[in-house]
């Protein structure tokens, strides 16, 4: 979001924000339709996640119409994410295992990228009915309709500096009390004991028992992201830094979900059976979870020390 001398109140950069995201759905709405480009599904995918985060975050200053709310955003993104998530699926089986496994095992995953393709028809026919359908087009309406004349609430005419803290702490907190960030870890006498190397089997171990414990931590930091993101032009060098640092673990445990999310689709195409089927496959997915665990790890060590947390928060609270 660029800085606009017109922008000055909560309420003024809320509606920045919603038109911004709007904006970017219905340039991508057309192309999705057409389904010609993934890319452009993607594309319209965040926007509607980015929308949500602005939503949210402004939902203290802005009155949106019950047509638009944040709860009927999230169903549309439900509907695109089944179909990206296909699509994903599908690239990483074409572009990432089948060339690097041996021609036994590449005959498997071409019979997955087939199933694929089935459900995507069904996916694609579900994303087409939901962006002609009257929700969507009542959504639509209502957030061009606030747009011309939008609502607030009375805290949106205070300056945006005054709660940016409270609007952001919250979220920060939530991230930094989530239990993923403890797997793995090891407690003496309350203290973490760092010391403990594990193993490509221990980690494989360890993944499969705490997936969704994981899994929960990197929504909670694409949560953080996302509202972090809103308000960076606020913030000198250190808050960019640890948005990054967010968008790092947000990634690492996002490719180490993929994995889970890869192999489960591929069990229930071949009976569970994957070592028998995909040898190859299994063992590739171990050595991405552990290099992945690896570079989790350094942030793990990050986030979980003192001074890091404090440095976090203050880069929040004092605006440096």
């Amino acid at each position: 979001m660029t800085k606009s001398e017109s922008a000055v109140t909560f309420g003024d950069w809320g509606k920045l924000a919603i038109k911004k995201h709007f904006t970017k759905i219905l340039k991508h709405e057309a192309a999705v339709l057409k389904d010609k480009d993934p890319e452009e599904l993607h594309q319209m995918r965040v926007g509607i996640r980015r929308l949500r985060s602005a939503m949210i975050g402004f939902a203290p200053a802005i009155a949106l119409p019950k047509t638009s709310t944040e709860q009927i955003a999230a169903k549309i993104g439900k509907v695109l994410g089944k179909l990206r998530d296909l699509d994903v699926l599908q690239l990483a089986i074409e572009t990432e295992y089948i060339p690097n496994l041996p021609s036994s095992e590449q005959k498997y995953l071409a019979k997955a990228s087939k199933v694929i393709t089935k459900k995507r028809v069904k996916a694609f026919k579900q994303v087409k009915s939901t962006l002609k359908g009257k929700t969507y087009q009542s959504f639509k309406q209502g957030l061009k309709a606030w747009l011309k004349k939008p609502t607030y609430t009375a805290i949106a005419a205070t300056k945006i500096e005054l709660v940016l803290a409270d609007l952001l702490l919250p979220q920060v907190s939530q991230l930094l009390l989530n239990p993923g960030w403890f797997v793995g870890v090891d407690f003496i006498e309350g203290e973490i004991n760092w010391e403990q190397k594990k193993s490509l089997e221990n980690v494989g171990d360890l993944l499969e028992q705490k997936e969704k414990v994981l899994h929960c931590l990197r929504k909670e930091a694409k949560k953080t992201r996302y509202n972090m993101a809103l308000f960076t032009q606020f913030y000198g060098r250190q808050f960019p830094d640890y948005l990054q640092k967010i968008k790092n673990i947000q990634e690492i445990t996002g490719t180490i979900q993929d994995c889970f999310v890869l192999k489960s689709f591929l069990k229930q195409i071949f009976n569970s059976d994957l070592e028998r089927y995909l040898p190859n496959l299994v063992q590739q997915f171990k050595q991405k979870r552990y290099q992945k665990w690896q570079e989790w790890e350094s942030l793990q060590h990050q986030f979980l020390d003192l001074t890091t947390r404090h440095e976090f928060q203050k880069a929040i609270v004092e605006r440096g």
